[in-house]
């Protein structure tokens, strides 16, 4: 049996620490090793988002040690799905690649009570993302 990924999503936002964090940490959680879940931003803050990570510690995934990346042209070309996070990033454009904008709150500057209801939109999708890619390996 393969111990290959059945796919890999990279998931984009300006600063690469709230909305594309959460999303990643939420996909690593729920598809383990099933689906490589990166991220990057087009400009990286120095830092995720301390309300992303408290939120997110609330369910029991630990985005902490996490840094912002920048997006590069090479992350793109090996993703499988690109996900931008509503900020309207120019991202590099390959065939194959299956894009899709996820219009989101931008939880900077935002406390913990306001960044719960994006942190559990943000699990809906990943959740519905997981059962499209299991659905389409099974076709």
């Amino acid at each position: 049996m393969s111990t290959a990924p059945l796919a890999s999503v990279l998931f984009v936002c300006v600063h690469n620490a709230g909305r594309s964090q959460m999303a990643a940490g939420f996909l690593s959680h729920l598809a383990g090793d099933r689906i490589e879940a990166r991220s990057a931003g087009s400009v990286p803050a120095d830092q995720v988002n301390p309300s992303a990570v408290e939120t997110m510690a609330e369910l029991g995934i630990d985005i902490a040690g996490q840094k912002p990346k920048v997006l590069t042209t090479e992350a793109v070309q090996s993703s499988d799905y690109v996900i931008t996070m509503g900020c309207g990033d120019a991202c590099p454009v390959f065939p194959g690649k299956k894009y899709l904008d996820w219009a989101l709150e931008d939880p900077a500057g935002k406390g913990v009570e306001s960044v719960r209801p994006i942190r559990d939109e943000i699990r809906t999708r990943i959740e519905a993302l997981i059962a499209e890619i299991d659905a389409r390996r099974e076709a």
